[in-house]
């Protein structure tokens, strides 16, 4: 399979699932580079961060604004912590063994979908 249409099937799989369910981006997308293009786990993760920059979401959210869905003040509030923390996060993970960060990305996925799939 060429690079063009892993890609584009991982993007509609991930933009499909964020519309349905509001994940993509860790939850999809870089599982899904791993497995299907050997990303290491900072590519991965540095990589889906840079498709985030783009208005990815933003006819999803429409979408989800036009139906009284969205609150935009807690939007915006959660985007400028999120600004923040993106910064402290990406710094932190850069320094890491590419080891340990799968390990925690990995631990933390099970951790929150035995959270959604228990109800717990």
């Amino acid at each position: 399979m060429g690079l063009f249409l892993i890609c584009s099937l991982i993007g509609l799989g991930g933009g499909i699932l964020s519309g349905v369910l509001g994940i993509g981006g860790a939850t999809i997308i870089i599982p899904a580079l791993i497995y299907f293009l050997k990303f290491n786990q900072h590519l991965a993760q540095g990589t889906t961060l840079a498709l985030m920059v783009l208005p990815i979401g933003l006819l999803a959210a429409w979408t989800y604004f036009k139906s009284g869905h969205v609150d935009l003040k807690v939007a915006a509030l959660i985007c400028i912590g999120f600004l923040i923390g993106g910064l402290i996060g990406a710094k932190i993970a850069v320094s890491m063994p590419q080891e340990a960060l799968g390990r925690i990305f990995g631990i933390v996925l099970l951790l929150l979908g035995a959270k959604m799939a228990l109800g717990i």
